[in-house]
């Protein structure tokens, strides 16, 4: 698993022009499934994510979880974050887990990070053409991959 972690002052996503589930302050995960991928890069990924300090404390230093501060989470599905950029001009997604696997590690996902924040998490849909509107706070972007665990 691959995601895309934005830190955000607000964020929201939009199916078919009606907004879906929006946060304030907190992160949006992009979320991006192989096949391979299983409950381990799960648990793994969302503790890493929960407890990762990088909102300000009271001296402006990135020292603070999502947990600290009970933000928020937005996690979308984006199956081009396994994009094969090697030949040609024209990405290939073949690395992608098919839905059938990946819907329900999708949802194992947001399960399993709602347990963890203790609250409930907004999510887009899987496989739905989204339009993600967020404020990245900072900015601050990571990326974060399972299988390389850097």
């Amino acid at each position: 698993m691959r995601v895309v972690i934005q830190r955000v002052s607000e964020a929201s996503v939009t199916i078919h022009g009606e907004i879906k589930d929006s946060i304030a302050c907190g992160f949006v995960v992009l979320l991006g499934i192989v096949d391979g991928d299983n409950h381990d890069d799960i648990d793994w990924l969302v503790s890493k994510i929960i407890k990762m300090r990088i909102f300000p404390d009271a001296e402006d230093k990135m020292n603070l979880s999502l947990q600290d501060i009970d933000g928020a989470l937005l996690v979308v599905s984006q199956f081009t974050l396994h994009a094969g950029t090697q030949k040609g001009n024209r990405p290939s997604f073949i690395k992608a887990a098919r839905p059938e696997s990946a819907i329900p590690l999708y949802n194992a996902f947001i399960s399993a990070a709602e347990k963890e924040l203790g609250h409930p998490c907004a999510s887009g849909e899987f496989g739905a053409d989204m339009k993600v509107s967020l404020i990245n706070d900072g900015p601050v972007t990571i990326i974060i991959d399972s299988k390389v665990r850097e």
